[in-house]
């Protein structure tokens, strides 16, 4: 799980007032208290001796968002929380800048190679269910489409991952797509802007099932000693979301700009953001919680971040139209 469940006790770290020498734009939940970026942080300021400052908005799509509409008058000195599927997007309208950082200790499965993004963290798109309450889960997508499971999911305009579930679908279906969004519409619960108000709702028992990641256990058997909530493997495969930092084209410090994105992917920071984003390390021989080895492992599909790049702004459409019907 890569947000914090307590959303009403999300604050953010500064305003966007004081003089920092590192501004960040994240998502909110990776500032929250339980989030990693307190820790990140004070652990970074340390090396640095220097002063972070964290922008929260909503969402990874968000945060492109506002780097779009601020282009070359932002305040900030890195993007942290887009993902691969939208690289190309903010590549394309020369939001970034080169990091020239070697990367050779990444995992191999990763296969990255990107002259721009750093990669801090990545998980699996999976259907999560209580298995308390769901006893024979669905182990496949179409399965479950057909099945009379409600679900939630989230709005592919506003969430990286309802952009991740339009991806699965149409990998899956292609040319099939919008009759599947229609038949799912007919077992969906409802569509939320983002992740945090649709896992919410599941767990307050909305749905049998809600869109999030194949790392969401483990936050609940580590935090919370719960092990009834599962991710179901499909057996089509699933879209992997790996989540990437940048320096905008715009920062008024690049070299440090470049020393926290390498700092990211230390295994000091890479333990902190898998222990509290709940995401997958992007880094082998980090000692984790037994309960990262029990994860589901599936095979991985999708599509390159330039095909998502040519085709995203039609596939939503299809999306809306096939969804809202």
């Amino acid at each position: 799980m890569k947000k914090t469940l307590f959303a009403t006790a999300v604050f953010f770290l500064s305003a966007s007032v004081s003089a920092a020498d590192l501004k960040v734009l994240t998502y909110d939940s990776f500032v929250s208290e339980w989030g990693p970026g307190p820790k990140l942080e004070e652990a970074f300021e340390q090396q640095c001796q220097c002063d972070i400052e964290f922008i929260a908005v909503e969402d990874g799509v968000s945060i492109l968002n506002r780097l779009r509409i601020e282009k070359s008058t932002t305040k900030a000195d890195i993007i942290l929380g887009i993902d691969d599927a939208l690289i190309e997007v903010a590549r394309g309208e020369g939001l970034v800048q080169p990091h020239d950082i070697a990367v050779n200790g990444l995992k191999q499965e990763l296969n990255w190679d990107d002259a721009d993004f750093i990669p801090f963290d990545y998980g699996y798109f999976s259907f999560v269910y209580d298995s308390q309450k769901v006893t024979t889960p669905a182990t496949s997508l179409k399965a479950l489409i057909e099945s009379d499971a409600s679900v939630i999911y989230q709005d592919p305009r506003t969430s990286t991952v309802g952009q991740g579930l339009m991806l699965w679908v149409k990998r899956v279906y292609g040319d099939q797509s919008n009759t599947v969004w229609e038949q799912l519409s007919q077992q969906t619960v409802t569509v939320t802007k983002g992740w945090w108000e649709a896992y919410s709702m599941f767990l307050k028992g909305d749905a049998d099932y809600v869109l999030s990641y194949n790392t969401s256990p483990a936050y609940h058997v580590v935090t919370e000693n719960k092990s009834q909530y599962k991710a179901a493997k499909f057996s089509e495969g699933h879209v992997a979301q790996i989540e990437v930092a940048a320096i905008t084209k715009a920062s008024k410090n690049a070299p440090l700009a470049k020393r926290f994105l390498a700092f990211l992917i230390s295994p000091e920071a890479q333990t902190i953001i898998a222990t509290n984003n709940w995401m997958l390390p992007v880094v082998d021989g980090l000692t984790l919680p037994p309960v990262f080895s029990e994860l589901i492992t599936p095979k991985r599909i999708g599509f390159t971040p330039k095909e998502v790049a040519e085709n995203r702004e039609f596939w939503v459409r299809e999306w809306r139209s096939a969804a809202t019907r």
